[in-house]
């Protein structure tokens, strides 16, 4: 964007402050502002100032029923796992990982996903992920395409970490990298902050900027030209994850979805889990937990359960035409009240103590209501899912290893084997590759004279 075009851009939203320090700028800074400018997706603007101007978030649950839910049965995956297997097999199977978080919340200086939660190897995140695909690719002789979303921040660094480790046995020319978009904060009156003299406050508009993203950077082009037809769709802190889950892929086809989820029971009514539920229109949703009162949160069926009992960990399989189709529609606009730094008159630069703007996201599970058809299908926790968020406590590296631990711990007792234990807790910490074996394999690979006697990394 050149600086006529910038003024007259920004004469129109009301937003020429952003070009009060121009003379001050040198010709450096004046260039990245103006990159930073032809960044900002000024056809949301309107749209996001709206969005200050809207009451509460709060939801009447009268109006809306949680939503059916699927649990497998044996019959079930014996009719789907073919279907998944056939289409991992034929290559029309793709993955998306969002990756764009920093580890800073776990004291960790890096991309999130090179966290090592590996109990005895310290295999970062991911590596876990990048070898379950390889798991696969060898398992079914075939090529799944890997598209990673990371951000401005940690893409140069996500891009090293997988040169520095040889794509973890991945080839280098499936495993794509794209970068999500960037919104800018809002004040009340629905300005956008200056954190510099030359520098636009932006943060990453959600994981529901996947689509513009798959759009923009050229990965639909890619997918279009693999034969990709499934996607396969999860957030990088969770190493429990069934990559490409054949039952949940052939679920998903079987049933001529749009878009499928994965959802467990709630551990407790203050989980951080958006919930599933059947909208005033029959649709599937997911409401986000932020949105619900505690009251609503703990509402109870007759049984005692929660009334809305299952959550969404972000483990979706999209179509790929569904997702082509949804990229250039208009998505829900979620608003957070923050701490956001910002340049003075004086051109300081100022770390609020309270919050003083708002952050503007996309969720990926606004798309929901959109599909002609989706399912919700439940999996046990302790098999798929165990995420990394915070330093101590739940969801933490302490609970992710004890939940690696004890995944494969079982896998081997499934195996044959027979594991020590000390009140009720494996008494090693074990781990296995998971390009190593698969489960249904694991006896045969492993040897009949296999004893566990110490820990172990099986690679």
């Amino acid at each position: 964007m050149e600086y006529n075009s910038a003024v007259k851009v920004l004469e129109e939203c009301n937003q020429s402050h952003l070009l009060k320090f121009w003379n001050e700028l040198s010709e450096t800074e004046q260039t990245e502002l103006l990159a930073q400018l032809d960044e900002v997706d000024f056809a949301s603007l309107n749209r996001m100032k709206d969005m200050l101007q809207e009451d509460s978030n709060e939801v009447d649950l009268s109006s809306i029923e949680p939503s059916p839910v699927i649990e497998l049965t044996d019959a079930d995956n014996a009719k789907y796992i073919p279907i998944g297997e056939a289409c991992i097999a034929a290559g029309e199977a793709g993955v998306i990982l969002v990756a764009g978080g920093q580890g800073s919340r776990l004291g960790y200086d890096g991309p999130k996903g090179c966290y090592p939660v590996g109990p005895v190897s310290d295999a970062s995140l991911f590596e876990i992920h990048a070898r379950k695909i390889l798991a696969y690719e060898i398992k079914y002789k075939t090529e799944i395409p890997f598209y990673i979303m990371t951000s401005i921040v940690n893409n140069d660094s996500t891009i090293q970490f997988f040169e520095e480790n040889n794509y973890f046995g991945l080839s280098k020319d499936r495993v794509k990298f794209f970068t999500q978009g960037l919104w800018p904060a809002l004040t009340q009156d629905g300005k956008m902050i200056l954190d510099g003299k030359g520098h636009i406050f932006m943060s990453p508009d959600g994981h529901g900027g996947l689509l513009r993203a798959l759009k923009e950077r050229g990965m639909f082009e890619d997918m279009k030209a693999r034969g990709v037809k499934t996607l396969f769709f999860f957030q990088v802190d969770n190493p429990l994850v069934n990559i490409c889950d054949p039952a949940f892929l052939g679920c998903h086809i079987a049933d001529e979805a749009d878009v499928s989820v994965k959802v467990c029971a709630k551990r407790d009514p203050d989980e951080g889990l958006g919930v599933v539920i059947t909208n005033d229109e029959g649709k599937n949703s997911i409401l986000e937990y932020s949105e619900l009162t505690d009251e609503q949160k703990n509402e109870k069926r007759a049984d005692g359960k929660l009334r809305l009992l299952y959550g969404s960990v972000a483990i979706h399989v999209f179509s790929f035409n569904f997702l082509v189709k949804e990229a250039d529609a208009d998505m829900p606009i979620h608003v957070a009240h923050k701490k956001v730094p910002f340049c003075n008159d004086s051109g300081e630069t100022i770390s609020p103590e309270k919050p003083n703007a708002y952050k503007l996201e996309k969720f990926i599970f606004d798309i929901l209501p959109k599909a002609d058809k989706s399912v919700n299908i439940a999996f046990d926790r302790a098999e798929e899912f165990a995420a990394l968020k915070n330093p101590t406590g739940n969801d933490s590296p302490e609970t992710v290893k004890s939940a690696i631990i004890d995944k494969t711990s079982k896998m081997l007792e499934k195996a044959g084997y027979s594991l020590a234990k000390d009140d009720n807790e494996y008494k090693y910490a074990v781990e296995i590759d998971p390009a190593f074996a698969a489960e249904s394999s694991l006896q045969e690979a492993l040897g009949q004279n296999f004893e566990l006697i110490c820990d172990m990394y099986i690679d």
